[in-house]
């Protein structure tokens, strides 16, 4: 069955390069003798009007047979108007320009479908606004955006790639917040990102976040009232006097206006399941509980009255053995700065510690309303995947816990503002991937060990095709603008190097001589030859790695 939807894989991608070329013949009026999908014994015969269709025993190829003067086929006065070489240059290079340039727009119409089946969208509510960003003091959590540079947005996802795109550009924005439309301005900070192959992309971010944190308490003394009450850091406060807490927002309503009335408020408190065997390792479990809470008559904010908090900085999980544990860090403590920089949130922990990940840093926090510190100097690790690809990863020891409810979902948005762009944009970014890798192998600043060939995209297509449909579509596209992109190598028999024999007849105003591209094409085709025979060798090459890592495992 897996040979089969390769096969089928294979020719679709086929198909739509050669009915480019095809489409392309066939409007300015040259003469298709044979339209091929597959090499060897023709298993399908179609004779039409003037073409015949095939499909071939192996479906690792395919060809346009066009009409063309050459010495092996004769050709009819009236059809000498019809051969390939009959045309002008610029309609020769478009029908060789077709084929790899339908292997480009066939992945956005792929993408497009992955992006307009998705459904599970979240409002454009801000949830929470981190401190220290550019949204800071001018959003706020429960606003609803609706507009976007003019632009009208129905999901978070089109305001986040709005952001996104606009690194240091001032975006106007329309939202919703108490009953009234408002006018927001906000600049999104530049940030980089490293991504694999060096490259690096500035994107903008303004720092928010589409859902609002869950009631995951933080105590920062044990001289409040909620500890005395009983309640302790990452407790998940569920209900406040019978009424019902989804969100930390829930929370301070409840007790906004209690100035020292006594209410039971019932809470989960997750518990590890310590000497659980391996699959379990790591679990918690949540133990109900009551407490009696008295807020101080005194204080206008939850935290002043309760000594109650989010739990957002504090470490909820530090493995022991990590830079964070050997600096003293340990479970219920709460960061207080970086770099003697007030610590606002986990994100601002996780960014400062990433900025110089191989330098130390100097952390205070708290434990039981007690000031400790130390230094802390993250471990970088280096992950290295099948294709000899290079990308980092900061081994961060300490982990908080401040969940956060999503949002009810939204429909999805329309094509044009969502899906059409998003398809848009992965396309060019794979096609852009696929360049450097191609320019990088060419200088040798990548293995020749990551050209793949049929065996890897055999093991692709099971991959994904095992994963889901959405994970198949996605797979289909990348390979789509493979093949597009390697048709364009100026390699002679390639639909690159037709056009590079074009570009020469542009420039001399001649033509170049049937002899001399027969030799280059020989030449190209042995090229061909090789590259195919390295990638066939790496494919195997990857095979027996793990074969023997099989028969090893098998051995002991």
């Amino acid at each position: 069955m897996d040979l089969v939807y390769f096969a089928v894989f294979v020719s679709v991608l086929i198909f739509v390069h050669e009915l480019g070329h095809f489409a392309w013949a066939k409007i300015f009026g040259v003469k298709v003798l044979m339209f091929s999908i597959g090499f060897g014994p023709k298993i399908v015969r179609i004779r039409g009007r003037e073409t015949e269709y095939c499909i071939g025993l192996l479906p690792l190829g395919g060809f346009v047979k066009m009409l063309e003067e050459n010495r092996q086929e004769p050709v009819w006065p009236e059809d000498k108007h019809r051969t390939f070489e009959a045309q002008p240059l610029y309609k020769r290079a478009i029908i060789v320009l077709a084929g790899p340039a339908m292997n480009l727009i066939f992945p956005v119409l792929l993408y497009l479908g992955v992006f307009a089946a998705q459904d599970d969208f979240a409002p454009p509510t801000v949830g929470v606004v981190l401190p220290n960003h550019a949204a800071a003091g001018r959003l706020i959590p429960g606003d609803r955006i609706l507009e976007v540079e003019g632009q009208r947005v129905s999901t978070f996802a089109e305001v986040q790639r709005a952001v996104h795109k606009s690194p240091g550009k001032e975006l106007h924005l329309i939202v919703f917040r108490n009953n009234e439309h408002v006018d927001v301005s906000v600049t999104p900070e530049e940030r980089t990102e490293e991504r694999a192959l060096g490259i690096v992309d500035r994107v903008g971010i303004i720092g928010v976040g589409p859902s609002r944190p869950a009631a995951v308490i933080g105590l920062r003394s044990p001289e409040s009232p909620a500890y005395r009450a009983g309640l302790r850091t990452q407790d998940l406060v569920t209900e406040v006097r019978g009424m019902p807490v989804g969100t930390f927002a829930d929370l301070e309503r409840l007790l906004a206006g209690n100035r020292g009335e006594t209410v039971p408020v019932a809470y989960l408190r997750p518990k590890r399941v310590d000497g659980a065997p391996e699959p379990l390792a790591g679990v918690y479990v949540y133990e109900t509980g009551l407490a009696a809470l008295t807020p101080e008559a005194l204080g206008e904010t939850l935290g002043e009255r309760t000594g109650i908090e989010l739990a957002d900085l504090y470490l909820a999980e530090i493995g022991p053995g990590t830079a964070e544990y050997e600096a003293g860090m340990r479970e219920g403590d709460r960061l207080e700065t970086i770099d003697h920089l007030p610590v606002t949130s986990w994100t601002m922990y996780e960014e400062r510690m990433s900025m110089a990940p191989l330098g130390t840093h100097e952390v205070e926090w708290t434990r039981a309303g007690e000031k400790l510190g130390g230094s802390v100097r993250l471990a970088v690790e280096v992950l290295t995947d099948e294709q000899g690809s290079r990308a980092t990863r900061h081994k961060f020891g300490a982990h908080n816990w401040a969940p956060r409810v999503p949002e009810k979902s939204v429909g999805r948005p329309s094509l044009l503002n969502y899906a059409l762009p998003s398809a848009l944009d992965e396309t060019w970014d794979v096609v852009r991937f696929i360049v450097i890798g191609i320019t990088k192998i060419a200088k040798g600043e990548l293995s020749l060990s990551t050209i793949g060939g049929p065996i890897t995209v055999y093991d692709v297509v099971v991959q994904q095709r095992q994963k889901g449909a959405s994970y198949l579509l996605w797979a289909l596209a990348v390979i789509s603008i493979n093949l597009g992109l390697i048709n364009l190598l100026p390699i002679p028999v390639l639909d690159g190097g037709h056009l590079l024999f074009f570009g020469a007849e542009a420039l001399t105003r001649r033509r170049v001589p049937l002899r001399v591209r027969e030799l280059v094409s020989l030449f190209g085709l042995l090229v061909l030859l090789l590259l195919m025979g390295l990638a066939v060798r790496n494919d195997i090459d990857r095979r027996w790695d793990v074969i023997q890592a099989q028969v090893r495992e098998l051995l002991g």
